[in-house]
């Protein structure tokens, strides 16, 4: 019994012993399969899922961001920046990182000088996405107060951005030629707008590591550099520019007008080197203003050019050979009447020479000389000048003016076609005309932008007077600026100056009713080989003067006398200055 006893608890001491080797092995499975398991993951993420995963972790902190590039700088002629493209900076943020965070949006509107509730608006409307601009093209002083409320508040998704600004160191002295770029720069008026393909820039493109607050870290390659825009240089003289401002400004002032321009041209090369308007605006602040200050009335408004077309009747008649300078013309008793319709002079001048028919400005004079042509043959040099055409600057906007084609005129329309009145006409339009008269006959094409060696060489015109004619039209309106003539008020010490008044009423809704009229004056110096043309024209005077000799002219006076030095022109006249000099050292 004791033996049986001793075998049963060797037995069963056995059987409660642990089973080593079993365990050893399966912990040698378990293991080995772990590291199978662990051994696959590994390489199906090394080698399956590389890209990937690559490309998961690269959206996390790997962006693609614009490089800015710089747009193309505008220039006078002389190389004066008339715009340029300063670097600012632009503030941008996630939205989802701000929304339950009430004071770092009160705190970044106060930095951007913004107001918080509308801040705090853009940011709940746009919270499901992770970026938007909160303020584009920020001054220096708000991008350093963000940064401050970026560090003291330890947010994260402000970023940063480099941007350029459009900046106009002209001002409003050349905003209606130059126009201004949107938040874009994109061109939207003017010279930006004309040649927007060749001034934009394209941006580049390139990787950058953002850290946690969305701030670039690090670069890591470029994808595409940027190319900045091409500079474009203007016909415009940045002193000549400011002068004939000034001097607008001052006469639309003195006479209380309703607007102004003027408009200067190079004769030899047909180059703007001068084209102001009033009212004016400041195209570096606000923009909101109508179109009554922001359009370019040199180019976009037309007027009845008034008497200044008596010139180019008389051309017209010389060329066909139908009257000299001296031949008479009988304006007595100061009216006359075409069928039903009478024309009126303002004085009753008797018997007048075709010089003094351009000297006193007779419509009756004028009229009698357009009767012995054909209408065909006054609408021939109208259309050759370039009425009812546009210039062709390529300025957005341009008007081409009206002239009616001769096969629908009548009589009436004939005698009142001969001072100026039943076409229309801009000021840019007017001065190319004169420049015809000033270049011995020629047509050339007018532009804003300045002629370089190459286009001056190959430069044409188009023969629209001989030369002969050109001088003896040229002589005659010389008549005018004397103290026999219309213009006295233009005349310059020490040079020949000739040109032509204008005074024409303004039409409206019922007639030409009521004491509206623009006022002008179109003349060249110096008169013997005339090498500057302008025309002025004041909208509307509501000073007690209002023809074109007393309102106009005193302002192409002051703006050539200063021309005429800046471009050292000499004097072709000089007595009149030698006199001048004697009276003043005899004082």
């Amino acid at each position: 019994m004791a033996t049986h006893s001793r075998r049963g608890r060797r037995v069963a001491s056995r059987r409660s012993k642990p089973n080593l080797v079993l365990r050893r092995r399966v912990l040698t499975a378990a293991l080995s399969l772990a590291f199978v398991s662990l051994s696959a993951g590994v390489f199906y993420r090394q080698i399956i899922e590389t890209d990937f995963l690559q490309e998961q972790g690269a959206l996390r902190y790997l962006r693609a961001a614009e490089i800015a590039a710089r747009r193309g700088m505008i220039t006078d002629r002389n190389g004066e920046p008339l715009a340029v493209s300063t670097p600012v900076e632009t503030v941008s943020a996630n939205p989802g990182k701000l929304l339950d965070d009430s004071a770092a949006v009160s705190a970044l509107a106060g930095a951007l000088d913004m107001d918080a509730e509308r801040l705090r608006a853009k940011v709940i409307a746009n919270k499901d996405r992770q970026f938007i601009y909160v303020k584009r093209r920020v001054t220096l002083s708000e991008a350093e107060a963000v940064k401050a409320v970026v560090a003291e508040r330890k947010l994260e998704g402000i970023g940063f951005e480099k941007e350029y600004r459009r900046y106009y160191p002209g001002a409003e002295f050349f905003a209606h030629v130059i126009g201004f770029t949107d938040i874009e720069d994109r061109g939207q008026e003017g010279i930006e707008l004309a040649y927007d393909d060749a001034l934009k820039a394209e941006p580049g493109l390139h990787h950058v590591i953002r850290d946690g607050r969305g701030r670039v870290v690090q670069e890591v390659e470029q994808i595409r550099p940027p190319r900045p825009g091409t500079d474009l240089t203007l016909s415009l003289d940045r002193r000549l520019q400011f002068l004939a401002h000034r001097e607008l400004a001052a006469a639309v002032k003195e006479h209380r007008a309703k607007a102004g321009t003027a408009v200067v041209l190079d004769v030899a090369t047909g180059e703007v080197l001068a084209m102001v308007n009033q009212p004016s605006f400041n195209p570096n602040m606000d923009r909101s203003g109508g179109s009554e200050q922001r359009r370019n009335r040199a180019l976009t408004d037309v007027m009845e050019p008034g008497s200044t077309m008596k010139p180019l009747v008389v051309a017209a008649a010389l060329e066909k050979r139908l009257i000299s300078p001296r031949t008479p013309i009988a304006t007595a008793p100061g009216y006359y009447k075409v069928g039903r319709n009478t024309v009126r002079d303002v004085h009753n001048y008797g018997s007048l020479d075709v010089t003094g028919v351009i000297t006193k400005s007779s419509n009756v004079g004028v009229v009698k000389i357009a009767q012995r042509m054909a209408y065909s043959d006054l609408w021939h040099i109208y259309d050759q000048v370039g009425f009812g055409h546009p210039t062709g600057v390529g300025f957005p906007g341009e008007s081409g003016g009206l002239l009616r084609h001769y096969s629908n005129w009548r009589p009436f329309e004939h005698a009142t076609m001969a001072f100026g009145y039943g076409l229309s006409v801009t000021a840019l339009q007017l001065a190319q005309a004169y420049s015809v008269i000033a270049a011995d006959g020629v047509k050339r094409p007018v532009t804003l932008v300045k002629r370089d060696a190459a286009s001056l060489a190959a430069l044409k015109g188009t023969s629209v007077l001989s030369p002969a004619t050109a001088r003896k039209v040229r002589a005659m309106m010389e008549t005018v600026v004397s103290d026999k003539g219309t213009a006295a008020k233009a005349q310059i010490t020490g040079y020949r100056a000739a040109g032509k008044t204008g005074t024409a009423k303004k039409a409206g809704k019922s007639g030409y009713r009521g004491r509206r009229y623009q006022s002008v004056f179109a003349g060249f110096v110096p008169a013997g080989q005339p090498r500057l043309v302008m025309v002025v024209m004041i909208d509307e005077p509501g000073g007690k003067s209002y023809y074109g000799g007393t309102v106009a002219a005193p302002v192409f006076q002051k703006v050539m006398q200063g021309a005429l030095r800046l471009f050292n022109i000499p004097p072709d006249d000089p007595m009149p200055s030698m006199l001048l000099a004697h009276r003043e050292s005899a004082q």
